[in-house]
């Protein structure tokens, strides 16, 4: 017999910015049981609850995770109801729909010798308060010597699907031709289901039987490549693809080129009719150029910190949104489409943004709704193997003594105003943003840049990177 608290510190599993993540070999059962043993002791503090809801993406680790969820969970009488292979912001709908607790189990983007847990409260996701709860937790785990077998449910998924097509016309995206990077997404089969039932004709691309870990926000060379050249071949109006757990979308124009994940959800959000938004700092600044919202409230990275910020912006404004530079949107308010009413879905949700545009396509093409907002351009990278406590160290002493250090990085303009909120996010005379941010998933460093040139920031950023490396 063994305490919660003490298997989940002695695990090496860890919380980041977006639930807990570590080696796979360190989700050992009796990890993952004790997870979840404490998350249902949290939520019983508050009320009474008899079952919990779960889900996976296709990790190959991801299946086991659940089963020792549900053995977990079993030794405090609680039942699990497994919803399978669907995406993250399908199982936290679904859950908050019928005011259940849920978790996914997921690593999102990161490799696949890593995996995760997300914990949501029946209203959505947890807060970091309740991070400290889960760690804190002291309760008996006994070892877990049979793991369950799983019975599939398809009540998520068919209530996800519903979701995004009741309040659209069944011929929104008829004639149109929309491919579908799946890979090893967790939503790539429901993602067909979608965009058949609102009219389109859809190509399936790239299907994996091995796991792809996608990160939106560094798109490779080879994806970039691989979706200009699907769109050539396939005469498509756009391509769309997600990460592992369906949380953040990808979305092309009809050149092939990915939108960034802030440029679609500014996109998504004027035509939503959104009044205020929650954002992170290393969003694009079109946001606040772009003159669209009564009040833009920029936060830490990490869809908690967005979530933070809805209540009181709710008390002020009609219609209320995040989004993340991920691409990750984040809907708080009802809205209303067609005469008929979209329900909030405050999570990370990728198909609800690509919807939106594609909706548009009647009137005109992606790549001229992008070219009409204000021109700033973000590019980001990131440096993989690069350990927090060494990002934390540069940044350190980049603050410590500024002009000395962006030599080295062969930064040769005039810094003007430095944002600590996440990071080290530095503004330049000429406009220039660059924003160097340990991640909150894995041992990786990410830089930003931001500027009036596409070229010039996807320049700096392997500039700064490469410099970062020689070091």
């Amino acid at each position: 017999m063994a305490f919660s608290n003490e298997i989940i510190t002695n695990s090496g599993v860890t919380f980041g910015t977006s639930g807990a993540r570590g080696l796979v070999e360190d989700f050992k059962p009796e990890v993952c049981a004790a997870f979840a043993i404490s998350f249902a002791h949290v939520m019983q503090q508050e009320t009474s609850l008899d079952k919990f809801a779960v889900a996976i993406d296709n990790r190959p680790s991801s299946y086991q995770m659940a089963q020792s969820i549900a053995a977990g969970l079993d030794q405090l009488g609680i039942k699990t109801v497994y919803y399978g292979v669907i995406p993250t912001p399908a199982l936290a709908f679904y859950a908050m729909q019928n005011n259940m607790p849920c978790i996914m189990v997921t690593g999102s983007h990161i490799p696949f010798d890593r995996n995760g847990l997300k914990f949501y409260r029946p209203e959505g996701e947890i807060t970091k308060a309740d991070e400290s709860a889960i760690l804190a937790a002291k309760v008996e785990v006994s070892s877990i010597d049979n793991l369950p077998e799983l019975k599939i449910c398809s009540k998520a998924s068919d209530a996800y699907v519903l979701r995004n097509t009741e309040a659209f016309s069944s011929d929104l995206l008829s004639g149109k031709r929309i491919g579908i990077y799946e890979h090893s997404s967790a939503g790539r089969d429901i993602y067909r289901t979608i965009f058949e039932s609102l009219g389109a004709e859809v190509i399936s691309l790239g299907r994996s039987n091995d796991f792809v870990p996608i990160d939106t926000e560094a798109v490779s060379d080879e994806d970039k490549q691989k979706a200009r050249d699907w769109v050539k071949e396939f005469n498509l109006n756009a391509l769309f693809s997600t990460d592992g757990d369906g949380d953040r979308p990808l979305l092309s124009d009809e050149n092939g080129e990915w939108l960034r994940g802030d440029v679609l959800g500014l996109l998504c959000s004027k035509m939503l009719g959104i009044e205020a938004l929650a954002t992170p700092v290393s969003c694009n600044t079109a946001i606040e150029k772009s003159d669209l919202f009564k009040h833009v409230e920029r936060t830490k990275i990490g869809s908690p910190y967005v979530i933070a910020e809805f209540d009181w912006l709710s008390s002020k404004y009609k219609s209320v949104a995040g989004f993340e530079a991920n691409g990750g949107y984040l809907l708080a308010s009802e809205v209303e489409i067609n005469g008929k009413t979209l329900k909030p879905l405050p999570t990370r949700d990728a198909i609800l943004p690509a919807i939106i545009l594609l909706s548009q396509l009647n009137q005109t093409c992606i790549s001229k709704l992008v070219a009409d907002l204000p021109s700033r351009y973000t590019a980001s990278d990131r440096i993989k193997d690069f350990a927090r406590e060494k990002s934390l160290e540069l940044i350190e002493n980049i603050s410590s003594d500024p002009k000395k250090w962006l030599a080295k990085l062969e930064i040769n303009n005039t810094l003007i105003e430095v944002d600590t909120t996440d990071g080290f996010r530095m503004l330049f005379e000429n406009s220039t943003i660059v924003h160097l941010r340990p991640s909150g998933n894995a041992p990786e460093l990410r830089c930003y840049v931001e500027s009036d040139s596409e070229l010039k920031s996807e320049q700096l950023v392997n500039t700064v990177l490469n410099a970062i490396s020689a070091l």
